[in-house]
This record gives structure tokens, C-alpha cells and sequence, in this order.
């Protein structure tokens, strides 16, 4: 059970706000897909079902807003009071279970269903190792992992956010690690990803928006005007607030091609979220300096699947050449003695305006991790000049 409407990850609220102001009437269908191919045990449905139903009685508590006027700016009280009203309607949430398999489907306005994601996530992710009977490390082992992991980190000079909401083991073990992160990690812990949390520990909120953004910008726009588009649009609600572009929805060649000097100068730097993140800062570098753009003024967040060896790789061959900060997630909040799930949520449809629902995709840098209709990404890459 969540026990606060700001348990979720930053973007879904900056892209929220976003949404409100310039989409208000599209719709968005989410789909859960069960990538490590897990299965759930009998009853599981409906204790998830019982969950999901418990988040209609959340609400943005007058501290919880107090905190957001404080740290966040850029959000402005018109969005504020909006929060303040909101209300999940778990209606919107289909729930069902066939043997071991497991199918959500999430389906509205966007503006509402885009809360969905992450919470769905965390909450199927937690109930699966109760349900299963699966003992974690102990609340001493897993402090002491996150202290040993974020002094390193602090050693070899880097900042770290925690990025983890989404495949947690559970709440407490997250509550766990950003305590910990917060108690040891000195100047090298930047903040949490997780609102809630960020609030309860007294740090700062971290993020700006997800593939969801550009893959909607597509349909609605055309795949040759998606990241064009979707950046201006973000740029028109936050004016140079929340500037960190991800880079890989349509794959990062693609991205490139629309991130010109405009782009490049006003926001801060770009999210690498898949691909080889050494090829990634070699062109991320090379594109700032080919624009006269000195590629030490701006930043890679690192953020796909990192670990202290990861880590030590990159800063390695970044230092020195270009800023760096890094997002890492499973590796704090699923540090646990247990198999992490490998699960998503996805959008997989919208409905820009009228009546037409259509699919969305991303073409991940790594094909692996490509989503949505066989068809269209097919169209996707044609359109794109991407090799079959």
C-alpha cells in the first residue's frame, strides 16, 4: 500500500504539469509487460486490485505542497491547486490473472493515467516477494552495502542520485537506502528521483521527463518532428528550468540530428538510458564541440542500469572532458539478496484528439529494449532512415 500521492518518481509530476497545460484533452493507454518473464502466484490480482483501489484515498497532504513551493519553483500554484485536487481513480486501472500470467492495462486522460506507472511498478515489485514468501538481507546488511557504495562513490569524485522507485524490493528497503544515502553520502548524494521520499529525508527532488514525452510527441506530430517538438514544448512550460534532454527515445543519432545549437546551449545536457555510455559521451562530446560548445559547461546524466564498476568506467573517461552525474536505481533499491524483477510499464497507445487511438513505439539505442507495435517501429525506422 502506498502511503503518499508524492511515492512516485518526479518526472511523472513535471510531465504532468506539462500535459495539463498543453494536452489536457489526449488520452493514454499503458500496458505492464513482464520482461523477465515472472510468474505470479494464485490471488495475486487481487491483492494488487485491493492496492490499486487504496490509492484513490491519497491526497497532497499541506506539508507535502509546502515542500514542493519550497523546492520546485518552476511548478507554478496553478499546478499546485491541481495536485492538491487530484485524486487517483483507480477505475482506469483493468486488472486480471490467468494461471501465472499477469496483464495490466492502463487507460484515460493522460494528464491522470501518466501518475500510473511507477506506483504500478513498485507495488507489483513488492507484493511479488511477499506473496512468494522470499526473505530479504536484513535493515543492518542493506545499510551498510548503500554506505559502502556511496562512500566510494564520494572517493572517486562523482555524484550520485537515487533513481530506484520503480523496481524496488519494497518500500522500507527504499526508505532504507535514501536514509542512508543521505546520512553518509555527504556532497556526492545529489537528491532522489522518488518525491516522497526526497520530502520525508529533507533532499532535493531530481528529474525532468521520460520516453513517454517524445513517444507521444510522435504520434501526435510525425516521427520526423517528435524530439523537435517535444523539446520546444518543454522549453514553452519551463523556460531553461528542468534541462536535461533524454537523448535515446528515437535512438541518439536520431536525437542529434534535432539537438542543435539552439537546443544545445539552452538546455543543460543530456540522459544517456541506453546504449554503450562511452560511444554515448565520445558523440555527446563531439556534438557540443562541432557547435563551438565547450562540453565541460554541461552534463551526462548517466542512468542505465549502473553499478560501482559502471561507474568508475565512465567517470574514467569522462573526467576531464565533459560534466557527469549519474541516476542508479535496481543497484540501491534491489541490493537485497533477491533476483530484481525486470518488469516495465509502458504507453502503448494515445489518442492525441478525436477519436483515433494510435500506437506509440520507441526504438531504444539497444534493440532489446525497443517498445511497442512490430508495424510501426517497422514504419518508424523507414521514415527515420534507420538500417533494418
Amino acid at each position: 500500500m502506498l502511503t503518499s500521492i508524492l511515492d512516485n518518481d518526479f518526472y511523472k509530476f513535471t510531465m504532468q504539469n506539462a500535459v495539463v497545460k498543453l494536452f489536457p484533452n489526449a488520452h493514454a493507454r499503458y500496458a505492464f509487460i513482464n520482461r523477465g518473464q515472472h510468474a505470479f502466484p494464485p490471488g495475486f490480482a487481487e491483492r494488487l486490485r485491493v492496492a490499486v483501489d487504496a490509492m484513490a484515498d491519497l491526497r497532497l497532504t499541506s506539508g507535502e505542497r509546502e515542500y514542493l513551493e519550497a523546492t520546485c519553483p518552476y511548478l507554478d500554484p496553478t499546478y499546485h491547486d491541481f495536485l492538491q485536487g487530484f485524486r487517483y481513480n483507480p477505475t482506469e486501472v483493468h486488472i486480471t490473472q490467468e494461471g501465472e500470467s499477469l496483464e495490466v492495462i492502463v487507460e484515460g486522460l493522460w494528464y491522470r493515467t501518466i501518475l500510473w506507472e511507477v506506483p504500478l511498478m513498485a507495488m507489483i515489485s513488492e507484493l511479488w516477494y511477499d506473496m512468494w514468501g522470499m526473505q530479504r538481507a536484513s535493515d543492518d546488511v542493506i545499510v551498510e552495502r548503500t554506505r559502502h557504495k556511496i562512500e566510494h562513490y564520494q572517493h572517486i569524485g562523482v555524484r550520485i542520485a537515487e533513481f530506484g522507485t520503480r523496481r524496488r524490493h519494497s518500500y522500507a528497503v527504499h526508505d532504507l537506502v535514501v536514509d542512508a544515502l543521505k546520512e553518509f553520502g555527504g556532497e556526492s548524494f545529489t537528491g532522489s528521483s522518488n518525491v516522497y521520499l526526497a520530502y520525508k529525508h529533507g533532499v532535493k527532488p531530481l528529474g525532468t521527463h521520460a520516453h513517454e514525452w517524445f513517444m507521444f510527441h510522435a504520434a501526435r506530430f510525425g516521427f520526423k518532428m517528435a524530439n523537435i517538438l517535444a523539446l520546444e514544448h518543454w522549453v514553452k512550460v519551463y523556460r531553461g528550468d528542468l534541462g536535461i534532454a533524454l537523448s535515446d527515445t528515437f535512438t541518439t543519432p536520431v536525437f542529434f540530428e534535432s539537438f542543435d545549437k539552439m537546443f544545445a546551449k539552452l538546455f543543460d545536457g543530456v540522459r544517456h538510458d541506453s546504449g554503450d555510455p562511452i560511444q554515448f559521451a565520445q558523440d555527446t562530446i563531439a556534438h557540443y564541440e562541432s557547435m563551438g560548445i565547450d562540453p565541460q559547461s554541461k552534463t551526462i546524466i548517466f542512468s542505465d542500469g549502473l553499478d560501482p564498476d559502471k561507474v568508475d568506467n565512465i567517470s574514467r573517461f569522462c573526467k576531464g572532458r565533459i560534466g557527469m552525474s549519474f541516476g542508479i536505481g535496481t543497484n540501491f533499491t534491489n541490493d537485497a539478496n533477491l533476483e530484481p524483477m525486470n518488469i516495465v510499464v509502458k504507453m502503448t497507445a494515445t489518442r492525441p484528439e478525436g477519436r483515433q487511438w494510435m500506437p506509440v513505439v520507441k526504438l531504444s539505442d539497444i534493440r532489446a529494449k525497443n517498445t511497442g507495435d512490430s508495424e510501426m517501429i517497422s514504419l518508424a525506422r523507414r521514415i527515420l532512415s534507420l538500417e533494418d
